[in-house]
């Protein structure tokens, strides 16, 4: 058996990605308190702010480590759009980027509630609602990826709506916590070695 090591002050993570590749059969609309409202466009400070509070725990951080003009780029492409979950006082409490830029796919770039709202149904619902969304008449792929130390029900969530694993990674990247992104007692889960 070979291992890797990781150096102190990195995390670790498997990466499965997972593929849909037929339009999914359409499921009794659930009903929900919350609802999806696109930003165009996108303002990048509230697209930084929703995006730390919803992915914080799961150490996002990838959109945060970004210049201004890299993620206008991103985040106001045409082919890309981004919505933010709302309760019906307008309180942001998630997020779903859908990126189209590769001809026939639609990658779901994030997908995501506040911690406080997991486990009390809404992931179903606001996964209904992305796949509505994302299967365009073009579209032949939807695909995303989730990781070790994401949310420990969202690998067994996506196969049960029906995404396939189709490959893994390991990816390793400089701790968020040790780099200053994040304080260091955000993600308990998952231990700091230095």
């Amino acid at each position: 058996m070979d291992l890797t090591v990781v150096e102190p002050g990195y995390i670790a993570e498997i990466v499965t990605y997972l593929d849909m590749r037929e339009r999914p059969k359409p499921q009794p609309h659930t009903p929900s308190p919350l609802r999806l409202k696109q930003w165009q466009p996108v303002n990048l400070v509230k697209y930084r702010t929703l995006f730390d509070r919803v992915g914080r725990h799961w150490l996002w951080y990838s959109r945060l480590e970004m210049d201004d003009a890299a993620l206008d780029a991103v985040v106001n492409d045409d082919a890309v759009a981004v919505y933010a979950v709302e309760d019906r006082s307008g309180i942001e409490l998630g997020m779903v980027e859908l990126d189209w830029r590769v001809a026939g796919d639609c990658e779901i770039q994030f997908f995501g509630l506040v911690p406080e709202l997991a486990g009390k149904g809404h992931g179903r619902w606001l996964m209904g609602e992305t796949l509505r969304r994302a299967w365009r008449k073009d579209v032949t792929r939807v695909h995303l990826h989730t990781c070790t130390i994401d949310h420990p029900g969202a690998l067994a969530f996506y196969r049960k709506i029906g995404f396939v694993p189709r490959g893994r990674a390991v990816e390793i990247n400089r701790d968020p916590r040790v780099a200053g992104i994040f304080p260091r007692g955000c993600a308990p889960h998952v231990p700091i070695i230095e």
